[in-house]
């Protein structure tokens, strides 16, 4: 029998394991054409996925869950700049191209 712990690691696993396969639904459904083709709607949900899969293992396999109050809110700034970040480099390059 699973302990809480261990039922909790493994749902995490699943979500994990769910997002990689929606990752690669994405990326295949943006490659219509034969040949790889940068889309907008493909590397925003790829960054946001990734964001997504960071905060959960942050959160569930390096113990952050149960850390000071500070620290997980701090681990969730570091998401959201990252986000911020990423997003908004993307899109700037993008306007400047």
């Amino acid at each position: 029998m699973l302990s809480a712990s261990n039922k909790r690691l493994f749902a995490a696993w699943i979500v994990l394991s769910a997002i990689t396969a929606a990752y690669l639904w994405i990326d295949h459904s943006a490659d219509d054409h034969g040949t790889p083709v940068a889309s907008t709607s493909a590397t925003v949900g790829a960054i946001v996925l990734a964001l997504v899969k960071v905060r959960i293992i942050m959160r569930e396999f390096m113990e952050v869950r149960h850390a000071p109050r500070l620290l997980c809110r701090l681990t969730d700034l570091w998401v959201v700049l990252m986000a911020a970040g990423m997003l908004g480099m993307y899109f700037a390059g993008k306007a400047v191209a």
